[in-house]
């Protein structure tokens, strides 16, 4: 067991490798009253074209497998694991995205049994062609329930926009025809490659004993066998620097007009510092031309071109990044140009003044200092950061060191005019 002491928050981590391979974290939190445990693998809706574990040709498997793999891991021969946290007084869930797939739970007491229980079903899978068919129609209203709501559709649909061949374009829960074709056999085979010890990591944090945490996991570990870890190779696609699309537009029963302007990332393979601080910088400069204090929101605002439900996203993962920036807008194509105004201004050089940065930065400091007050939010930001080469810890020490040249050079990477695209939806007729 090793001890990390993370000075700047006052906080001590503890890390063990288990003989499996698997990464395990615990977070000792006295102050709290719930504990919040995470088992995640780094596998999620991207991981469509690989080579399966103990095999040598490389298959594609239908899209949306690794959301079904997730909601049909709860399912036993005994019945739904979900009941057993429910008899302990625990909240248990799990959630897909584009990287990974993550199974959660917390309690305040009954703690041990709630953790084994957590890594026997995650290791313990159980499908038959009977109850996959019966999940097909779960999923597919799942999916028709999504495609309904225009907010979704705004949002892929910019992802659509950017991207010709990489599977982020795709929702992750895939699409009905997509899930008609998985199958028990696929399940087993995506489980084997993906849900090694050696592919997960488990991260506890709460008022927990660690050395009495870890030994719990390393005998639960210990009774288990696995086949012999291997890398896991995935098949990326060549995916073309600029946009796929740069325009395009969709009628849907809403009242208002919705106007998204997406923003397509370079993808550097940059892990560590160097990515987390490219990542900082692109959400300030998103913060300082678009945040709530910003004179271009309140100008977007008084030309009756936003409405509160105006928003933007950074978001980065090992393979690419990406950011979105609109919402609900009576006059979708004068938004669409005004953004890219001020993100072309942005290029060269307005709106990114010192005093403004220092301001956002103390703003996005508290922010993740509040954060730290919750136990799911450390858990799941570690993992997310820890399955992408970044230690969540750094992100203080990074973002006090970020200046405007960083904010500039953000700019500099981001905008350009084959990377920007624009979805629209507007009321049908």
């Amino acid at each position: 067991m090793k001890e990390v002491l993370i000075e700047q928050l006052n906080e001590r981590l503890f890390f063990e490798k288990m003989d499996n391979g698997l990464d395990v974290y615990i977070l000792p939190k006295k102050e709290f009253f719930q504990t919040f445990a995470v088992f995640a693998t780094k596998y999620g809706s991207v991981d469509n074209h690989f080579v399966p574990l103990g095999k040598e040709e490389p298959v594609r498997v239908p899209d949306g497998i690794a959301h079904f793999l997730e909601h049909k891991m709860f399912e036993k021969k005994t019945g739904d694991v979900l009941q057993a946290f429910t008899r302990r007084g625990a909240s248990a869930n799990a959630y897909t995205t584009f990287t990974r797939t993550a199974y959660l739970f917390s309690s305040a007491d009954r703690v041990k049994e709630n953790l084994r229980t957590l890594l026997d079903f995650v290791q313990e899978p159980y499908f038959t062609d009977q109850s996959v068919e019966k999940e097909k129609g779960i999923i597919g209203q799942e999916i028709q329930m999504y495609n309904d709501q225009p907010d979704w559709r705004a949002y892929f649909g910019t992802i659509e926009n950017m991207y010709h061949h990489h599977p982020v374009k795709i929702d992750i829960a895939g699409t009905l025809e997509s899930i008609s074709r998985i199958t028990k056999e696929l399940l087993y085979e995506c489980y084997r490659t993906f849900y090694h010890p050696a592919n997960m990591a488990v991260f506890v944090a709460g008022p927990v004993d660690p050395g009495e945490t870890l030994a719990l996991i390393r005998e639960n570990q210990g009774k288990k066998s696995f086949a012999r870890p291997e890398e896991i190779r995935r098949i990326d696609p060549d995916e073309p620097e600029g946009v796929a699309t740069k325009f395009r537009k969709m009628e849907m029963n809403v009242q208002t007009p919705k106007c998204m302007v997406g923003i397509k990332g370079r993808d550097e393979g940059k892990t560590g510092d160097e990515a987390l601080r490219e990542e900082l910088a692109a959400e300030l400069l998103l913060e300082m031309l678009f945040g709530k204090s910003s004179p271009h929101r309140e100008g977007l605002y008084n030309e009756d071109l936003i409405t509160d439900r105006f928003y933007f996203d950074y978001s980065r993962e090992s393979g690419f990044a990406f950011a979105v920036i609109g919402g609900d807008t009576k006059h979708p194509d004068r938004l669409n140009e005004r953004i890219r105004e001020i993100l072309f201004g942005a290029k060269a050089g307005t709106g990114l003044e010192e005093a403004g940065l220092v301001r956002i930065k103390k703003k996005k400091i508290g922010e993740f200092l509040r954060a730290f007050n919750s136990p799911e939010f450390i858990a799941n930001q570690f993992i997310k950061y820890r399955f992408n080469g970044i230690d969540l810890f750094r992100v203080l020490p990074v973002l006090e060191t970020i200046g405007c040249q960083d904010v500039i050079g953000a700019a500099e990477r981001l905008i350009s005019e084959d990377r920007i695209t624009c979805f629209q939806i507007v009321p049908k007729g």
